[in-house]
């Protein structure tokens, strides 16, 4: 791919960095460095240059061997969140529930220790944090952090754990490894993890995880509230349920998005007239 360029201020290792991120979509996110290097027709050594650049940046990861995309792509764009299709399955469903509490939701992944926020459907409140699609704060004393950490097999546990926040956020509570352990083993049996002003004062959620075809869990979405107006009560007992149905609406969604047909036939060129 080299000599793409024709203005003599075009950047070729930029090019080549660019195509080893668009290399990853939804038939293939994991690829490694051999299957780079294949997709996007480089040497290998600038193929593992490249990666090696971009897991430093912190855009991409390496598993056994695997590479694949963070979610702090969404830094460069929205293009992360269109290629899996998300938001787009979600927004309804997240909409529907806004309607029916009154109060914001979002969805979040993990990256790292931190949540990124992935979708958001927000109501005019003052809360005190501000969040928007892209925004990172460290998982364990929110809602979502709880529900993505505890989807999590061992080893991975740990290995999130140990990755420095990059959130600049200071919580407001600090959770120990023996008490987060206690923690997310609630939240694995029943299901659901509540932040109680433990990220920032006044801010209180509750959230459920999204699960793929295979009922890993792809997501969290949360409903939050300003701790004032609603009480843990209200939260749990009133909105946890509705939360429940349309997250388990949009794991539905998303497994029949994940079974649709992958090759699609091509448009015939001429019709033929019977008579």
């Amino acid at each position: 791919m080299a000599g793409r360029g024709r203005g003599p201020d075009f950047v070729e290792a930029l090019a080549r960095g660019i195509d080893v991120l668009t290399c990853f979509d939804a038939a293939h996110p994991r690829r490694s460095l051999s299957e780079v290097a294949v997709a996007t027709d480089l040497a290998r050594p600038t193929a593992r240059r490249l990666l090696l650049t971009l897991e430093e940046l912190g855009l991409v990861r390496q598993d056994d061997g695997q590479y694949a995309l963070t979610p702090r792509v969404l830094s460069l764009g929205t293009a992360y969140v269109s290629s899996l299709g998300l938001w787009d399955i979600a927004r309804p469903r997240m909409e529907w529930l806004v309607s029916r509490t009154g109060e914001s939701s979002s969805m979040a992944q993990l990256d790292g220790s931190d949540i990124v926020y992935v979708a958001r459907v927000a109501v005019p409140k003052i809360i005190a944090l501000r969040v928007e699609i892209g925004t990172r704060f460290p998982s364990p004393p929110t809602s979502q952090g709880k529900v993505l950490l505890a989807g999590l097999p061992p080893e991975r546990l740990e290995e999130a754990l140990a990755t420095p926040s990059r959130s600049n956020v200071a919580a407001r509570a600090r959770w120990d490894a023996d008490a987060l352990a206690d923690e997310l083993r609630a939240v694995r049996a029943r299901g659901w993890a509540l932040a109680d002003e433990e990220l920032a004062a006044g801010v209180r959620s509750v959230a459920v995880p999204v699960r793929d075809g295979s009922g890993a869990v792809l997501a969290a979405m949360n409903v939050t509230v300003h701790a004032a107006e609603t009480s843990v009560e209200t939260l749990v007992d009133d909105y946890l349920p509705l939360l429940q149905r349309a997250a388990s609406e949009v794991s539905e969604d998303w497994a029949l998005w994940q079974a649709r047909p992958q090759v699609e036939a091509p448009a015939a060129e001429s019709r033929v007239e019977l008579a």
